[in-house]
């Protein structure tokens, strides 16, 4: 009888030590008000509301004076840092590459399922630059895992 008892306990118990899939956040994506037509932008907003990740820019930028098209640019590491809803953040990959660095600036705020900011990316010694475009974005659904 103790068997048949215990067998139901430990299998409950054993089933709330099973840490859950961690929260994949929120997907943000936008446009920009000014740059050219067409020029997009994604990224997700971490659960905890701290960090911005997986920041995307499509669309157009200035090299050496001609213009080109980029079909998915953002950093490849690091996240954006969020404060009370502020975006404040500067990436430059490699962190000390000087001015071979590709620099991505973001800031803005985001309220609710709303955002909206600046961004700015750009390298120095190839004298590419996006300059600073003005940004808005909406929250799509949950980011994929």
């Amino acid at each position: 009888m103790r068997t048949l008892l215990l067998f139901p306990l430990l299998t409950l118990l054993s089933a709330t030590n099973i840490p859950a899939a961690p929260q994949a956040g929120t997907r943000f994506e936008g446009k920009f008000s000014n740059g050219l037509k067409g020029n997009t932008l994604s990224f997700v907003l971490a659960p905890d509301g701290k960090t911005i990740r997986d920041f995307t820019f499509k669309g157009y930028w200035r090299c050496d004076g001609k213009l080109e098209m980029l079909g998915a640019a953002g950093p490849t590491k690091g996240t954006f840092a969020v404060s009370n809803g502020t975006i404040a953040g500067r990436i430059c990959e490699p962190p000390n590459g000087g001015a071979t660095a590709w620099c991505f600036d973001l800031g803005g705020k985001i309220v609710g399922k709303t955002a909206s900011g600046r961004f700015r990316m750009n390298i120095n010694a190839l004298r590419c630059d996006s300059y600073e475009l003005q940004w808005e974005a909406t929250a799509v659904g949950p980011a994929a895992k």
